[in-house]
């Protein structure tokens, strides 16, 4: 079907509408008008549709010279390219796209909604290699480049990477799967015979064939974070290896660029030579050397970007530099731009409605008198009515992010914290939606947080990322600087009723956070309380009498002493209360119960109340409110004027403190909050409130499984978040309620389904590079970005954006942007990324499994071993009730014989944990029985394989040194860490040695705990009558001589402990050099879609002032590298080392228990 548009013309095929140009015009070597036009073939054909446009515009000159002349909106952003002949492959709008190397307009080869990338082509050209992720895992697929359905290869849903080519048409590709430490290999894959396994070397993530046998590797895969110019101890190397053959002795692999400390990576045969990327320059660039390493040259010369992902063909490589692609003859030294067109209709720069805005409500506040919330959803300011009523969008300009939105207290206009001056500043917006946004402060330097007003509506309180608190006077502009912080950020900004005080906490040197007073007359804050104690979230009363404030005051261990299992170590789980200050000298609490000289509070207040009502005046406009009551301070003993307020101890968390006229509202949490980050119901908490009076004062429960939001200014309404049960169920439910000490029903959340959030990509994309931009600025610690020029950065990568066509190619600016400061813990990850609708998951039988057409399925090649002392952590096929062996095979799942699909992991799918019938041959028999097995998911599988490489270390070290010696690996430095060192520690606290495993340690912050542990003396034994107990003081401490073991993959917390094991004395160090990130971060500087660049926040020095780590890693005390063929074929050179280390310092420094001495006569004779 072809439809006719005047000047151009489109085809159809397959329901989707294609682009070519009606090129009309005069070829030189013709004489009459030539339409371009579509022959029949073309439109039945999806081979034609991916050629036909690149055709046409290769066919004559002047087609070039007509697209030339395209709108640069046809311009994309161009990564991951891929070469072969005069066709380049490469990834842009997340989708494959090909075109003439020459340059043109670009037809596009695949459409999913998720993202294709890695392209590789065949080398007879006619096979598409890539990864996707059309149902959920990212995973290998091949197509015919000239179109068609892709046909899935791997089944692995463990970061499956590059992907390319032997010279004889095998598949290539990377992948963590069916590893035992996680490290990435490089598999080989037939597709004529479906035969596929790994290149018999431990780490290899890339590699250049050179022949069917020898290769050039990359050894180590990206390290993950990104930084220009990086040293450290997983700096990508070259080696080379000649892959085994056989009746012939295999030589372990060498390195080849071992004298260069930076990056040498995606190494291409060109002839007989290594081209290859490296940063030798300054930049990454294009190299070549000898495969014998000599005769080096650099071939690309450029200065300003860093080239990347490059293929060969020939003689030319095609690479990424920036938001284009370039091509490079290595023998003419001819260096170009390819000039590419896409023929797309940019789906992904269109307006666009987000489906569940609900899900993303960053801030949340009610109104003065309740009837509306205001909700900062995306960087948007959102009103909803309680009840009936329009609901608001306050400003729909996109390309401005909205920060903690909260109501002025006359609720017609709205604070906000906006970036649309490209500073963070104090603005307004009308509640209403009907009129502009007013900025109120021009002076912005950093991010800034919190926008309180005052109550009269004449001040807004703020604070910012230096630590200072400020207050803004609306009428004259005045910024006044309240505190300059030098430990950490002060929080808890609240007004007195009256507009005249600001409370907040501050923490002090001590690093407890003190309750201040500041008064808007001016002058330094009082402290209204000490630094003994951390309090915080000051809340003043009504009658501006007492302040009240919550503090740590209680310190209850549940654990009664240190003897015990594991030395347990003092628990205080709910050490926070509520404190009342009275204000003047003479104030009398509220809670003191009456005698008889005093009335009861009931009784004088209605005294009050009568007194009043006779002041008051009624006027046309209704009943005048007296005002406010006045504050008023007596400074001298203020802090001492503390009192304790009738509630028993709990843990606050991080909710509120809310108080009325008669009540006091907060939050209390489990004391033992789980640490599942897919558990949001661990956010919520129980609401209390107690009534402020003197008659029976008891805590009252508001509601369950909820968190308070808020509380309206006129204090009658509580705004309550109910989070989801779990992580991707529907979104937290938002409920007012009265407030009042009783309970509260929640049968009646916010309705939000008006909520209409409409984004424009390409300015929400403009916002977002300066807010990365600047919250990198204001996060990293070094206020000199390292020396870069920051403002330069913006203006040097500002113009990609104009690129961007998706958020994928946004990601790739960010990640090119914070390279600039080479500084490590900066990721880029997360955002609003365009995906597929399926999800299915992967499962796994835990084993090894090998095609056997003979044997009439697939055969188990290997089951990674288990500890018979943790049944929940084994094979499925190992159950008592499965019982399947090395050897036996899969005949048939249910019911579907496994020969019939390409892997048996096609019939798992969507089957972790749930009941699956085997067909099961054993070994050598002749009769198939069936079995119910449970299979697990890919991640229980990678846990399962990991838990066995544990199992063998520790089995190794054992039997080689007699039992002397223990052995412990802890993954990383998170909470998991603290049960499995307690796990594997304790059983071996009384060895003589200890060897300490962190290679591929991915870090946490736990290390100075685990430091201490390892830190305790022995200094005093105990006798008994009868026996010895290996019982000493202090308890568990380890007595012997210790080791720890080290590699490329330690990071992070797992090189502080590194570090600080041997600083601290503790022993010396056995392995290869570590990552190298050193500079600590909270990963809160999140983008207005969620996505991050995260910023390096907190930099590590010792004593003397030297830097530590970051950038170059920990350096062992020996260095012993585990050797990629070596370790493959089940060596670990590391742990030998170790071993045989330990044993000479037992020979040479026995740890022996000191015998018990004979005891005293004391007798009288």
């Amino acid at each position: 079907m072809v439809i006719a548009v005047v000047g151009s013309w489109v085809f159809m095929v397959d329901g989707r509408l294609y682009p070519t140009w009606r090129i009309q015009l005069r070829c030189p070597s013709r004489a009459r008008r030539m339409p371009a036009a579509c022959p029949p073939q073309y439109a039945a054909s999806m081979i034609a549709r991916s050629l036909f446009i690149a055709r046409i515009v290769s066919a004559c000159p002047l087609a070039c010279a007509a697209l030339a002349c395209a709108s640069d909106s046809t311009l994309g952003y161009y990564r991951m390219p891929a070469l072969h002949g005069d066709s380049v492959v490469f990834v842009a709008e997340g989708d494959l796209w090909r075109v003439d190397a020459k340059g043109g307009l670009a037809a596009r080869i695949t459409t999913h909604a998720g993202e294709e990338r890695d392209p590789s082509i065949s080398p007879d050209g006619t096979t598409l290699a890539f990864t996707a992720s059309y149902e959920g895992p990212r995973e290998v697929y091949t197509m015919p480049i000239d179109g068609g359905l892709p046909v899935r290869r791997t089944w692995d849903a463990a970061r499956v990477g590059t992907t390319g080519w032997t010279p004889s048409g095998i598949l290539l590709y990377a992948t963590k799967a069916g590893t035992d430490l996680p490290s990435t290999r490089l598999w080989r894959h037939d597709l004529k015979t479906d035969a596929r396994g790994p290149i018999p070397l431990a780490q290899c993530a890339e590699a250049a064939f050179f022949g069917e046998s020898s290769i050039v590797f990359t050894r180590l895969a990206f390290q993950g974070s990104h930084t220009d110019r990086y040293t450290g101890g997983t700096a990508q190397q070259l080696w080379s290896f000649t892959l085994p053959i056989p009746d012939a002795q295999t030589l372990e692999a060498k390195p080849l660029t071992a004298d260069y400390a930076g990056t040498s990576r995606r190494p291409l045969a060109w002839h007989d030579r290594v081209a290859f990327i490296s940063d030798r320059s300054g930049r990454m660039n294009l190299w070549s050397m000898n495969r014998d390493a000599t005769d080096l040259k650099q071939h690309t010369h450029h200065r300003d970007f860093d080239i990347a992902n490059a293929s060969i063909d020939g003689d030319r490589v095609v690479y990424q530099l920036g938001p284009d692609l370039w091509i490079h003859d290595l023998l003419r030294a001819t260096d170009s731009k390819i000039d590419i067109h896409l023929a797309s209709d940019f789906d992904q720069m269109r307006e666009r409605w987000i489906s569940d805005p609900a899900a993303q409500v960053s801030s949340a506040a009610i109104s003065p008198d309740g009837d509306r919330v205001v909700f900062t959803i995306r960087g948007r300011v959102f009103v909803v009515p309680a009840k009936q009523g329009r609901t608001v969008d306050a400003d729909r300009r996109s390309g401005i992010r909205y920060r903690s939105a909260d109501f002025m207290p006359d609720g017609a206009k709205i604070a906000v914290i906006s970036d649309e001056s490209g500073e963070l500043e104090i603005a307004t917006l009308p509640a209403n939606g009907v009129g502009a946004a007013e900025r109120k402060t021009n002076d912005g330097q950093t991010v800034r947080w919190l926008a309180v007003a005052s109550p009269d509506g004449t001040r807004i309180a703020h604070t910012d990322k230096r630590l200072r608190v400020w207050v803004l006077e609306l009428a004259t502009g005045v910024n006044t600087l309240v505190e300059e912080n030098t430990v950490e950020q002060p929080t808890g900004l609240a007004w007195s009723h009256d507009s005249k005080w600001l409370a907040y906490s501050s923490p002090a040197a001590n690093m407890n956070q003190v309750v201040r007073l500041w008064p808007i007359t001016g002058g330094a804050p009082i402290a209204a309380s000490t630094d003994r104690y951390d309090s915080y979230k000051p809340q003043w009363s009504v009658d501006g009498k007492f302040l009240y404030f919550l503090s740590d005051r209680t310190f209850e261990s549940s654990t009664s002493s240190p003897w015990g299992p594991r030395a347990p170590e003092p628990f205080f789980a709910e050490t926070g209360r509520i404190y009342q200050l009275a204000l003047k000298a003479d104030a009398r609490s509220p809670f003191q119960p009456q005698d008889e000289l005093h009335p009861s509070v009931k009784a004088a207040e209605k005294e009050k109340a009568t007194e009043e009502s006779a002041t008051q005046t009624t006027e046309k406009a209704g009943v005048q409110v007296a005002p406010a009551s006045k504050v008023v301070i007596d400074i001298d003993g203020l802090s001492a004027r503390i009192e304790q307020l009738p509630i028993k101890a709990t843990n606050f968390g991080d909710g509120p403190l809310l108080v009325t006229e008669s009540a006091i509202f907060w939050s209390s949490f489990d004391a033992i909050t789980p640490t599942d980050d897919d558990d949001d119901s661990a956010k919520a908490g129980t609401v209390l409130a107690l009534a402020i009076g003197s008659e029976k004062p008891e805590p009252k429960e508001i509601a369950t499984g909820v968190r308070i939001a808020g509380m309206s200014a006129d204090r009658k309404h509580l705004l309550l978040q109910k989070p989801p049960a779990k992580a991707g169920e529907s979104p937290a439910s938002w409920h007012i309620v009265d407030a009042k000490p009783e309970k509260a029903e929640l049968d009646k959340p916010l309705d939000m389904s008006a909520i209409a959030l409409a984004i424009t990509p390409r300015e929400e994309w403009r916002e977002m590079m300066v807010d990365a931009w600047r919250l990198l600025r204001d996060y990293f610690y070094d206020r000199n970005m390292h020396g870069a020029d920051w403002a330069a950065v913006r203006t040097k990568y500002g113009p990609w954006i104009d690129r961007v066509r998706s958020r994928e190619e946004l990601s790739d600016v960010f990640q090119e942007m914070t390279g600039e400061l080479s500084a490590l813990h900066h990721f880029v990850y997360g955002g609003d990324l365009r995906d597929g609708t399926d999800k299915i998951a992967i499962a796994t039988l835990g084993a090894d499994l090998v095609r056997d057409e003979a044997a009439g399925g697939w055969r188990v090649s290997a089951i990674p071993a288990s500890d018979p002392d943790e049944p929940t952590m084994r094979s499925p096929l190992t159950e008592p009730t499965v019982r399947v062996e090395v050897g036996d095979v899969i005949r048939a799942i249910d019911g579907t014989p496994t020969l019939s699909v390409a892997h048996p992991s096609m019939l798992l799918r969507n089957k972790a944990q749930r009941q699956t019938l085997l067909s099961v041959m054993a070994k050598g028999g002749s009769v198939a029985r069936d079995v119910i097995a449970r299979p697990l998911s890919a991640r229980a599988d990678a846990t399962l394989r990991y838990r066995s490489w544990e199992i063998a270390r520790r089995a190794r070290v054992e039997t080689a040194s007699a039992n002397d010696i223990g052995y412990l690996h802890l993954r990383s430095m998170v909470n998991s860490d603290f049960s499995d060192f307690a796990r594997d520690f304790y059983p071996v606290f009384n060895r003589k040695a200890l060897i300490i495993d962190v290679r591929n340690n991915r870090g946490g912050n736990i290390d100075s705990w685990i430091l201490s542990r390892l830190m305790r003396k022995a200094w005093m034994y105990w006798s008994q009558p009868v026996g010895r107990s290996p019982s000493w003081n202090m308890q568990y401490a380890f007595r012997g001589h210790m080791v720890v073991l080290c590699d490329a993959d330690t990071a992070s917390d797992g090189e502080a402990f590194s570090d600080g094991f041997r600083r601290l004395g503790l022993g010396m160090i056995i392995g290869t050099r570590t990552w190298g990130g050193e500079i600590w971060l909270s990963s809160s500087n999140t983008l207005a879609d969620g996505g991050i660049a995260t910023a390096g926040e907190n930099g590590v020095f010792d004593a003397s002032g030297a830097w530590l780590i970051e950038g170059h890693g920990v350096e062992p005390d020996i260095v012993v590298d585990n050797l990629p063929y070596a370790t493959f074929q089940g060596e670990d050179a590391q742990l030998e080392a170790a071993i045989a280390h330990l044993q000479e310092r037992i020979k040479a420094e026995p740890s022996e228990v000191p015998p018990v001495p004979a005891a005293p006569r004391k007798a009288v004779k």
